[in-house]
This record gives structure tokens, sequence and C-alpha cells, in this order.
């Protein structure tokens, strides 16, 4: 569950915006966890009809050490915030983007984020994302390096090109992080078409005229096709985790278990593939909402719409929404377990009535997003 503090952390990071298309707010909070692992995207024009929302809730693997579990959290934080810079960048930088191919550019910026990670730009942009790593180096160098030399490509990162692709750092051969990573969980709405992809267990919902829908699915390893494609990998799954250990069974980073070089990504252990689904939207939509698990590990999906609703009849600001949720999903005592964990979710209301269509032969050649994402500090 995590490390938790002693009296919960409160102090939201919240946001409103909207273009001619649609609305939205959000709110996370750190709660009563040690450290703010979430992370969030919030971007109403990644090009002139596209709009991009995500989610991202790191993790790291604990073991008996004092020291060890605290960088682990903290690297699976850096992970998440580097899905939120830079996953959106890359669904826009792939050439299925400019064709209209939306599933396609979102499934290899998924993959793309393991890629980037590996090199010495990407240890680079972690430890950048990290900065309070730096105040404990020196304490902590010497202890972490003999057991898994993470520290090392945080450390020592000499500049290289500009290339992501062509950069080796220095655990390429294991490929980044290790028992650290994020879910992540995005929702692209171009026109009046929906695509969500997720891998994890961070969740996309959709009302409808009152009812809640989902739209993803909470990958975890005893579902059925979760768990064959652990064990004809080499994996296990016990009491629900991964060899004992993630309960997870997709997600960005958790290198540890993408180790199988006669595997294809899509099959590893963990996988960060994700399940891709496309909708179209119409005017029965009320709105949508992406949260991760510390929502849902509090409510239901349609107890989750049906607050939503009942608090729009009084409140027309959508940040402050998302607040209440937080504010009555958060446990009244450290307990470690339903309402302990970090809280972000994101709500988006379509404006009526929803946008036509437009094909792919009309959509102009897409330039890349403004930084537009929304990060938020840890408190």
């Amino acid at each position: 569950m995590g490390i938790c503090h002693s009296s919960p952390k409160t102090k939201k990071f919240s946001e409103d915006g909207e273009n001619g298309r649609l609305r939205y707010g959000l709110s996370s909070m750190q709660g009563w966890r040690a450290t703010m692992e979430d992370a969030h995207a919030a971007i109403t024009d990644l090009d002139a009809t596209t709009s991009f929302f995500g989610v991202y809730d790191g993790h790291g693997v604990l073991n008996t050490s004092l020291v060890i579990p605290l960088v682990r959290l903290y690297l699976g934080k850096v992970v998440a915030k580097f899905c939120a810079k830079y996953l959106h960048r890359q669904v826009c930088k792939n050439e299925a983007y400019a064709a209209g191919d939306l599933e396609t550019s979102v499934q290899k910026a998924f993959f793309r984020m393991d890629e980037m990670m590996r090199g010495q730009r990407g240890w680079r942009e972690l430890a950048a994302l990290g900065d309070k790593i730096t105040r404990f180096t020196g304490m902590i160098e010497g202890l972490i390096t003999k057991f898994t030399g993470m520290i090392e490509g945080l450390i020592w990162s000499p500049r290289g090109g500009d290339d992501w692709a062509f950069e080796k750092g220095p655990h390429s051969d294991f490929s980044g992080p290790m028992t650290s990573g994020s879910t992540a969980c995005v929702a692209i709405i171009r026109n009046n078409h929906l695509i969500v992809a997720n891998a994890g267990d961070s969740r996309c919902v959709i009302s409808t005229e009152g009812q809640a829908y989902d739209l993803s699915t909470d990958h975890k390893p005893d579902l059925e096709d979760e768990k064959e494609r652990i064990l004809k990998a080499g994996g296990s799954v016990q009491a629900g985790r991964v060899d004992d250990i993630l309960n997870l069974s997709r997600a960005i980073g958790d290198m540890e278990f993408k180790q199988n070089k006669f595997l294809p990504v899509e099959k590893q252990i963990v996988t960060a593939n994700p399940d891709i689904n496309t909708f179209e939207l119409c005017d029965d939509d009320d709105f949508l909402v992406l949260a991760c698990d510390g929502i849902w590990d509090c409510m239901s999906s349609q107890e989750l719409v049906d607050f939503i609703h009942e608090q729009l009849q009084s409140e027309n600001k959508l940040s402050a929404v998302c607040e209440r949720v937080l504010d009555r999903c958060l446990a009244p005592s450290k307990t470690g377990g339903e309402g302990c964990d970090n809280m972000t979710m994101i709500v988006v209301q379509f404006k009526k009535p929803i946008g036509s269509p437009a094909s792919a032969d009309e959509q102009s050649s897409q330039s890349e997003p403004a930084d537009g994402e929304s990060i938020p500090e840890e408190s």
C-alpha cells in the first residue's frame, strides 16, 4: 500500500479549462501517502480538432529496506510525471497521427515511453522531474548502488545527442527503472470520436443520460487473459500479484518484468500495451471521467457518476466537483486501505451539440502541441 503520513495532506491541485467543444475540471490530492505519485495531462487543443486528457498513477515495489522503498516510490512518481510530459507529444509525433490513425499512434506512444526511459536522455529527464532526490544523493548513493545501480543512472548523465532512439544509458541492458512504473489511462477526443487507451488500473467512465459505462478495463493479474500472458512469459500470479510483487498486469516502466528477449513487447510478463477502444459520441453523453484507482477503490463507476450529477445541481465549476469527490473518498484515519491512496480525477463535459465528424483526409498536417500539460507539484 505504500508508506503513509500520520496525517493527510489535503491541499489540492485543481484546474479548469475549455474550448468550443468541451470543458474540463480536474483535481489531485496527496492524501495519506508519504509521496504524491499521480500525474496528469489536460490539453484542450492538441490540434485544431483534437483534445487529450490523461491520468498516470506511479508506483514502486516495496521491500524490507527502509531506504530503497523511498527511492522506488520516488521513481514511480517520476515515471508518472514523465508520461504526463511526453506521452501526448509522442502521439502527435507518430506518422500515423497525421494520417488520422489515432489508435496506432497512441499504442506506439505507450511503447515509446519505455524506450525513451532506457537511454541517457531519459535518465536525465527522470532526474530533472524528480529534482528533490539531489538533496539525498550523498546519503543514499552507496546504499543503493550495490543493490540496483539506479542512482548511477540518475547521477552520471553525460550529455549526448538529442535523439532519444540512439542514446544508450548506463542501464540500457536492463531497460531503465527496475521495479517502478506507472499506469496510463488517456482519452483523445477528435470531433465526435473518442479514443480511450489504458494500461493498468486507472479507469475511464462515461455518463450517458446518467448511466455509467466503463470505457476501459482494470488490468489485474488474475484476469484470465492477463494471467495466461503472464504464465506464458515465465511469470507467476500469487495472491493477485505478478510474482507476488506487482498488483498490476500492464504498466509503463516496471522493466524487471520486461526482460524476456525472445518475446515481443506486448507479450512480456508486464506490458505497456494498452487496450484501445473507439467510440462515437452523441448528444446523450453527459461527461467523461478519468481517475486513478484511489477514487475507484472508494466508489463504483455508477456511484461516482451519480455523485457528479448530484453535485452539478449546485456547482458549475468542474474542478470544485472533483474536489468534493476527493474529500468524500478520503479515509478518516490512516488505515492503509480504502481512502488512503493518492487521488486524481478529471471530468470532461461535452458542449452540445457534439461536433460533426471530419474525415482523416480533411485533417491538415498536425503540429506538435505546446507544453499544455499540467503536472501537480508534491505538497
